[in-house]
């Protein structure tokens, strides 16, 4: 398990580097493996239909714009609630979204 203190995770035979809130600074070793991982230190013992239809709008939005969509254009793509979104993404709907997309850090995360 990563933990926010632990830099650095041996995942599929290599080191991979995250910052101090878990985020991977290695976003092309990112895969459906890897998110799985990082889904768990989230609290997220699996990943539904619904957690992948966010996982990849977020990564499309991000390939497209250079940035993470809002919570409201995430909602609404997605036709699930806020709280629901909470319930999905414990660690919160941006920041656990982006964590477990294999994505930068949000500048708005704090």
């Amino acid at each position: 398990m990563i933990t926010a203190e632990l830099r650095k995770f041996a995942w599929n035979d290599r080191d991979v580097d995250v910052d101090d809130d878990g985020f991977i600074l290695q976003p092309e070793l990112w895969d459906a493996t890897l998110a799985l991982v990082l889904a768990q230190t989230d609290g997220v013992n699996e990943l539904s239909e619904a957690h992948w239809k966010i996982i990849h709008y977020v990564r499309a939005y991000f390939r497209e714009h250079g940035a993470v969509p809002t919570v409201r254009a995430m909602c609404s793509e997605s036709q699930i609630s806020l709280r629901g979104f909470y319930e999905l993404f414990p660690a919160g709907p941006i920041r656990g979204a982006c964590r477990i997309a294999g994505l930068p850090k949000p500048s708005g995360c704090v």
